[in-house]
């Protein structure tokens, strides 16, 4: 095995960036808000669609979909009774495609 020549390596983000990158990792990081996030790369829906969709209760729905906002995944909108939801991060449908192909390939 050869000597690594490199010299040492710089990570740019800090750690304040670095933990909160491991927040939306960490948010994203259970099957049901997976699920509300695809739902999601469609488009805006409401929280009765989400609900009916996942097939889980209103009350875990809301939980899940807190976590999401917490962590600057999702935005809501209340709209008279109803609140709908968006993502925050339209960049996680190329994240969920390139995931989805390298799971694919093995």
């Amino acid at each position: 095995m050869s000597e690594c020549s490199c010299s040492e390596a710089v990570c740019s983000s800090t750690v304040r960036e670095v933990e909160a990158l491991a927040g939306v990792f960490k948010a994203l990081g259970h099957p049901v808000r997976l699920m509300m996030v695809e739902m999601l790369m469609d488009g805006e829906r409401c929280v009765c669609e989400l609900q009916s969709g996942s097939g889980r209760d209103m009350s875990t729905i809301s939980s899940h979909l807190n976590v999401l906002k917490q962590h600057g995944v999702v935005v809501c909108e209340q709209r008279g009774k109803n609140v709908y939801y968006a993502l925050a991060c339209p960049c996680l449908e190329n994240v969920f495609s390139c995931l989805k192909g390298s799971i694919a390939r093995r």
